[in-house]
């Protein structure tokens, strides 16, 4: 059976968990995650975790932060003018809003704060400042 390797195209189960045990992702029920192991098409700590992996394989794994989405990046949280929201929209602490930048690129955001005449976003992965707990099978590897 092949093991696997950087750059080899895997195919694997997996249920994503906090360290309070409760789930954040799971792909039971769907098709299993594919990827090209070391593309930076996962997280480091998930690709580093799949390598030497043969079919059939099955691993848990903890995955600190800084190989996860790392620490939660204070530049990533702004004040936003509540007159630019649309006048038929009520900003709620928790609403998930999707954002561009000058290039066009999306991105989520997440309300935290709604103030007199701002509201604070938060572009920060949800899973940022998390160390992260994988199950993980390997279906396949091509």
């Amino acid at each position: 059976m092949q093991q696997v390797k950087n750059g080899d195209t895997v195919s694997v189960h997996y249920h994503g968990k906090l360290n309070d045990g409760s789930t954040f992702d799971s792909s039971e029920g769907r098709e299993p995650l594919e990827f090209t192991v070391g593309s930076g098409q996962v997280i480091k700590g998930f690709d580093d975790a799949v390598i030497d992996m043969k079919p059939g394989d099955k691993k848990t794994v903890n995955i600190p932060v800084d190989q996860a989405y790392g620490q939660p990046n204070d530049d990533m949280v702004m004040e936003y003018p509540i007159t630019d929201f649309p006048a038929d929209m009520k900003p709620e602490v928790g609403m998930e809003l999707q954002m561009s930048d000058n290039d066009g690129n999306v991105f989520p955001v997440v309300i935290t704060d709604v103030l007199e005449d701002s509201v604070v976003l938060d572009a920060n992965h949800p899973l940022a400042g998390e160390d992260l707990i994988f199950d993980i099978e390997l279906v396949s590897v091509k």
